[in-house]
């Protein structure tokens, strides 16, 4: 789901950003109900996930394995 963020949150820079303060990067940002990332070139639109399926992508993502079945 995606939204427009109403209030601030502190958001987390992605390690593979490589430090920099470019606007190339994902950020997330823990909140009480969800998850949220965005990106940075998109600062007020924020996606809301769980704990759960994030870590399953993260995992299908290292894996290599997104798309195959």
């Amino acid at each position: 789901m995606l939204r427009p963020m109403i209030t601030p949150v502190t958001s987390q820079k992605s390690s593979f950003s490589g430090g920099s303060d470019t606007d190339d990067r994902v950020e997330l940002a823990p909140t009480p109900t969800a998850i949220l990332i965005r990106e940075s070139d998109h600062p007020t639109t924020h996606l809301a996930t769980a704990p759960t399926p994030l870590r399953a992508f993260f995992t299908t993502l290292k894996a290599g394995t997104l798309g195959r079945r």
